[in-house]
C-alpha cells in the first residue's frame, strides 16, 4: 500500500534528499523544508521505497501538499 507524505506547514523546499527507487526508514530525511528561517526535516512514518517525488528544491508548498509517495 502506498504512503503519501504531505506537508504539515507552509514553507520552501530547501533540499530533496531522496530519489525514486531509494529505500528509506523512519530515521531518514526525505527532504528539508524551510519556514520562518528554520530548517525542518520531513521523515516517513514507515520504511519503504520512494515511488515518486512531487516537489523540487525551490518549490513553495502549502499545508497538505503532496511531497513524496512511498511504496
Amino acid at each position: 500500500m502506498a504512503e503519501e507524505v504531505h506537508a504539515e506547514l507552509v514553507g520552501n523546499v530547501l533540499r530533496v534528499e531522496v530519489v525514486p527507487g531509494q529505500r528509506v526508514t523512519p530515521e531518514d530525511s526525505l527532504l528539508i523544508l524551510e519556514s520562518m528561517k528554520m530548517e525542518i526535516p520531513v521523515h516517513p512514518e514507515h520504511a519503504g521505497r520512494v515511488s515518486s517525488v512531487a516537489v523540487a528544491a525551490g518549490d513553495v508548498v502549502s499545508e497538505g501538499d503532496l511531497l513524496v509517495v512511498l511504496e
